[in-house]
């Protein structure tokens, strides 16, 4: 059964914050978690969800993004509180095992919290994202000195404001990822507060700051190798291959990551090849439904 593309509006609290979610399906499904990318939220699965197959899915605004908090006082936004979060939402949701899809940086933390928490995943649906960015132990200073000086520049900011939506719209479209204008809107009305003289994006700033910390490649291969859940990675020509020289060599070094190279760009499922990706992981959830 397609879902419907209408989704249900979702508000809950946990870890002390207040989150927003979008679903569809319902709770004899397969469990689906969903998490966007870095600066986007939960709209990034408007055009996907449809089109998945008997599956319940929560798309979450991650902290920090779209109708979801800000972590409070001076907080960095780390991979790890981001786990922290999702665990968190699994057990308020009552999925003791759960499937994890996720885009870029949701899928990078699905990678991450798969490889600490086994036991809890049934499957890694990923798109465009697998694995952060390693770096030598020895830059760990330095990165560190980076990213408090770079928390403290954010919070010093004062927000763009855009006197129209549209001219958001615009510029959301231009973005390091350039996106349609039906994915670009779906994102930004999602993304965006209400001001005065216009609007603002509701995206908390200290998420511009440099991570805090970065981990080596030994210790990324650990997590990974630490994944029981069967893993389906879904990449774009025009995406992260294309960015990174030599990213499908390491993707390469996984054979437990089975992978698939689409024609489109880093936002793939939200554009014109979103059916292609639909396939895709229907034919691979459809392995883990009773």
């Amino acid at each position: 059964m397609v879902q419907s593309s209408n989704p249900r509006e979702l508000r809950f609290t946990v870890n002390g914050m207040q989150f927003a979610a979008q679903e569809w399906g319902d709770s004899t499904q397969l469990p689906v978690l969903a998490l966007h990318g870095w600066l986007d939220n939960s709209a990034s699965f408007f055009a996907l969800a449809p089109r998945l197959k008997n599956v319940h899915i929560v798309a979450v605004d991650m902290a920090g993004h779209g109708q979801s908090e800000h972590r409070p006082g001076q907080m960095a936004y780390t991979p790890w509180d981001d786990i922290n979060d999702i665990l968190a939402v699994a057990d308020h949701l009552g999925w003791e095992r759960f499937v994890l899809l996720g885009h870029s940086r949701g899928a990078i933390i699905g990678t991450l919290a798969a490889g600490a928490f086994a036991e809890r995943f049934i499957a890694l649906g990923l798109i465009e994202g697998l694995l952060p960015e390693p770096a030598r132990p020895e830059e760990a200073p330095k990165q560190l000195a980076s990213a408090i000086n770079g928390l403290r520049v954010q919070l010093q900011k004062t927000p763009s404001v855009y006197p129209d939506i549209k001219l958001a719209i615009k510029a959301r479209e231009r973005g390091m990822f350039p996106l349609g204008h039906a994915a670009a809107t779906a994102l930004t009305e999602r993304g965006v507060v209400a001001q005065p003289n216009g609007v603002s994006w509701s995206t908390d700033p200290r998420l511009l700051a440099p991570s805090v910390i970065k981990l080596s490649r030994e210790h990324l291969h650990a997590f990974i190798n630490h994944v029981q859940a069967p893993i389906k990675l879904l990449l774009a020509e025009d995406g992260l291959p294309k960015l990174y020289a030599n990213y499908m060599q390491e993707v390469a070094q996984f054979p437990s990551v089975d992978y698939d190279l689409l024609p489109g760009g880093h936002h793939l499922h939200m554009e014109q090849e979103v059916d292609l990706v639909a396939d895709k992981l229907n034919e691979f959830f459809a392995r883990f439904m009773v």
